[in-house]
């Protein structure tokens, strides 16, 4: 039976991974507005895995003997100035996302949750992957500046991005 305090770090967790996957459909939708198909399939790739990221933890507390408590999730933020403010907007949103979920370990950690803390450190380690790949994006961005030939070459190589479903263990 999973501890009550871990229950309610994990149900927390779960509500920050739907606003995430909320968020970024919200940056989609700007992305269509633009007609940037890439940046709109590197959305709906994003949207797929923080769905799979909110999943993994939501099927880990109910397989612990626990209960997902499902939160309204905020609204988020709809319009920016540019692909590039969008790209600062998630690399700033996935530092917090990982602040979070190293409080979810700290938890595990404090109720010396083992199975848990085992079962963070695929996340742990995700958030690395989520910040760089969100980094070197950015700084692409940062590097064609207003280009437009710079910017349709970016829109074709985030066209290529495919979602691989994650094995959560």
């Amino acid at each position: 039976m999973i501890n009550e305090k871990m229950e309610k770090a994990f149900n927390d967790q779960i509500n920050a991974e739907l606003y995430s996957e909320y968020l970024y459909l919200s940056m989609k939708a700007y992305f269509e507005t633009l007609n940037l198909p890439g940046f709109v399939n590197w959305m709906n790739v994003q949207i797929q895995e923080e769905h799979a990221h909110a999943m993994g933890m939501f099927d880990y507390v109910n397989s612990r003997g626990g209960r997902v408590i499902l939160k309204a999730i905020d609204c988020p933020q709809t319009d920016w100035d540019s692909p590039l403010a969008v790209f600062e907007h998630i690399l700033r949103h996935e530092e917090h996302v990982t602040s979070l979920i190293n409080g979810v370990a700290d938890v595990a950690e404090e109720v010396k949750d083992r199975a848990a803390l085992s079962f963070l450190n695929w996340y742990i380690k995700e958030q690395v992957e989520e910040e760089d790949n969100v980094g070197k994006t950015l700084a692409t961005l940062r590097r064609v500046g207003d280009d437009a030939h710079g910017l349709y070459a970016l829109d074709k190589e985030l066209a290529t991005r495919v979602f691989n479903p994650p094995v959560i263990e």
